[in-house]
């Protein structure tokens, strides 16, 4: 190998390191430059080769060859002078030519690699698939997307004759033919479908040096002609269904012009398909406004307006909704239902709503969660009871499940197949208490229906009537109920015929009864004879190790309601609500726990510490309570409900949940204490 000298660290010299550095019969020892900046210099102390700023240091019997790169006559001279005879010394001039070659070479492999890689990048990054095969059948090249379409590694086929990776392949006829074949159908042996182009490669002399195959992939399209079929299918099937239809259905364009009805829309109006297709809207229009047009108009739907239609002048109700495809109004469709129709539907679902309400006892003992012995005391008490006619009183605190149990005692009894009403004796106003439970006669009253009108005893008759909050009855409802269930028979408002019943009264209050005797509030024979089968609910505070349990169940419930998917409570979010004494009891825990559900982000799934709001609400859940460090500001409609909800809550407390009491001391109608209830989700309609 020879030893290299470069004297000289520019443009020059810098070519030649390169060159020489690459090579295996070359070997430079050292480069040298008075610049120690010089570029071929910093390239060299890259490389780990010796640099200096005097060559002389550098000439000794190791070097071989000395280039000298500055193209100065001085320093040629004095290098010459230097070096013994077998040194061989390289010129400047020479020097420079042999760089400008060096660089016009590496100019011209630049440019072939980009000329190559372009060709590739256009070749791999065609969608179509491309096979390049030799004068002789066997593959040159082939691109990514041929390779995907008959799924074969590239690298692998390159080399192999083209019937070895596509047999059905035309490649080899034409290079016998030498004639191009245009959009040929071929199945690949995956059950891919391509369309191919095949044309003969032909140099400049006339001499085949090969051919090259496109193709392009149809099956996609020919699922998209399947699917254009398929859809051609469903709009048939839809008219079909629409004109089945037994609802008068009219459909117009966005221009309000009449476009599709349905036999039943023509046996309404009396109007045939000659005489709306193509029309305006307003065809069919006999006294009123186009709904149609209005939709079209606001996009908006509207919903039960009256008009009359047609040349008979049909009176009907219309319901018509905007046709709007990916934002853009297409048309509308109207829906028309004749008012007699409408009245035999009234009929059946007032039937249907009498059919339900023998339906309403929802609950079994399957559905009362807990395992305490306080619970389960009651749970037997309740199964007892249930086996037996007598009357039940069920006592407890709000919240505690009365109602619940109310139901699981109707389910359990042979009274299940008969009607279970339900009556929240403080919901309903002392004046139309009466009436509504015993009914009343023709003429009774003012406003008294024709006929008269049958009461709840009388609609439970063989099944279980439960009067909630029974304590709020006021002294001439008690001694009617009194006759009810010392004689069995009632006696309508305004009426004097007795009438017999066979009913199973249950009844609930969270109201301290006894004091209520002594205070005259409540009859004392009324008492004794609903205490015959008294049940004690234990509240939340007494049976804690039923929160886990209880926990999950209504976390699955809320899921339903709010259409979420929360899976449970953290270990953390437990202890917190293990900690709490729960005055308000299940329906408080349900209603923590729904509040903490709504305010839960869509990803959460487990509810935390700080999903929970404060439970102590006299300390900490008013926004406005003392030794506050920062209010934290928020809507003030927000915050004013809130606190309104806290002062509501307390209230209830203070008067064990004694509607009328809480009322009467909060200065409000008992009826805008419930519409209060019901709007912050104190005391909803839930099982007590």
């Amino acid at each position: 190998m020879k030893k290299v000298l470069i004297v000289g660290a520019g443009t020059g010299g810098t070519a030649l390191l390169k060159l020489l550095h690459k090579t295996a019969v070359f070997q430079v020892t050292a480069v040298v430059d008075i610049d120690e900046m010089a570029p071929g210099i910093k390239l060299a102390r890259e490389m780990d080769i010796a640099v200096g700023t005097d060559w002389r240091v550098f000439i000794n019997k190791e070097i071989d060859l000395v280039i000298e790169a500055t193209g100065k006559q001085e320093v040629l001279d004095d290098i010459r002078r230097e070096c013994a005879p077998n040194i061989t010394v390289v010129p400047g001039a020479v020097a420079h030519m042999m760089a400008e070659l060096v660089k016009e070479k590496e100019m011209l492999i630049a440019k072939l690699k980009s000329e190559t890689t372009r060709r590739g990048l256009i070749f791999n990054a065609s969608h179509d698939g491309m096979i390049v095969v030799d004068e002789y059948a066997y593959i040159t090249d082939i691109n990514n997307s041929a390779a995907e379409m008959i799924e074969v590694d590239k690298e692998k086929v390159i080399g192999k004759h083209i019937l070895e990776v596509l047999p059905t392949s035309g490649l080899p006829r034409v290079l016998k033919t030498k004639q191009t074949e245009f959009h040929q159908e071929v199945k690949l042996a995956n059950g891919k479908k391509v369309i191919t182009t095949r044309i003969p490669m032909i140099d400049e002399t006339g001499k085949l040096f090969g051919a090259l195959a496109i193709f392009k992939d149809i099956t996609e399209l020919v699922k998209l002609a399947e699917e254009i079929t398929d859809l051609k299918e469903m709009r048939m099937m839809l008219e079909a269904i629409i004109h089945s239809s037994e609802e008068a259905i009219s459909v117009v364009d966005e221009h309000g012009n009449g476009i599709l009805i349905n036999p039943a829309y023509t046996r309404i109006t009396g109007l045939s398909e000659e005489e709306v297709i193509g029309k305006p809207a307003t065809a069919d229009i006999a006294e009123g406004e186009s709904m149609h047009m209005q939709v079209l108009k606001t996009r908006r739907p509207v919903r039960g307006v009256r008009m009359k239609v047609g040349p008979k002048n049909r009176d009907v109700v219309v319901n018509v909704a905007p046709i709007i495809v990916d934002g853009v109004l297409k048309g509308s469709v109207g829906v028309i239902h004749d008012v007699s129709e409408i009245q035999r539907l009234t009929a059946e679902l007032n039937r249907a709503r009498q059919i339900i309400r023998t339906l309403e006892a929802k609950y079994s003992f399957a559905d009362i969660i807990g395992t305490s012995e306080e619970i389960k005391v009651a749970i037997e008490q309740a199964k007892v009871a249930a086996k037996t006619p007598a009357t039940i009183l069920l006592r407890g605190e709000s919240g505690t499940g009365k109602e619940l149990f109310a139901h699981a005692i109707h389910n359990a009894s042979d009274r299940k197949y008969n009607k279970f009403i339900r009556v929240n004796c403080a919901a309903i106003s002392e004046t139309l208490l009466e009436s509504e439970l015993f009914g009343y006669e023709e003429g009774a009253f003012s406003g008294a229906k024709r006929g008269g009108k049958r009461g709840l005893f009388e609609e439970a008759n063989n099944g279980s009537i439960f009067l909630d909050e029974i304590g709020e009855l006021s002294a001439n409802t008690q001694a009617k109920l009194l006759r009810v269930l010392q004689e069995g028979e009632i006696v309508r408002v305004g009426g004097t015929k007795p009438i017999p019943i066979n009913v199973r009264v249950i009844a609930a209050t969270n109201v301290n009864l006894e004091k209520a005797i002594a205070e005259g509030t409540f009859r004392e024979d009324l008492y004794y004879r609903l205490n015959r089968m008294p049940i004690y609910i234990p509240p939340l505070r007494a049976r804690k190790e039923d929160i886990p349990a209880l926990c999950q169940h209504l976390i699955q419930k809320l899921n339903q309601d709010y259409g979420r998917n929360v899976e449970g409570v953290t270990p953390a979010a437990l202890d917190r609500l293990l900690a709490y004494d729960w005055p308000g009891n299940v329906r408080e825990l349900e209603n923590v726990l729904g509040r903490a559900m709504i305010f839960m982000k869509f990803n959460e799934v487990m509810i935390d510490v700080h999903h929970i709001p404060p439970l102590d609400i006299s300390r900490a859940d008013s926004p406005f309570r003392k030794n506050e460090k920062e209010l934290e500001i928020r809507p003030l409609e927000e915050m004013v409900e809130q606190y309104e909800a806290g002062i509501i809550e307390q209230a209830l407390r203070k008067y064990n949940n004694n509607k009328t009491a809480t009322a009467r001391a909060l200065g409000i109608s008992i009826r805008n204490l419930y519409y209060k209830l019901e709007k912050y989700g104190i005391d909803k309609n839930s099982t007590q």
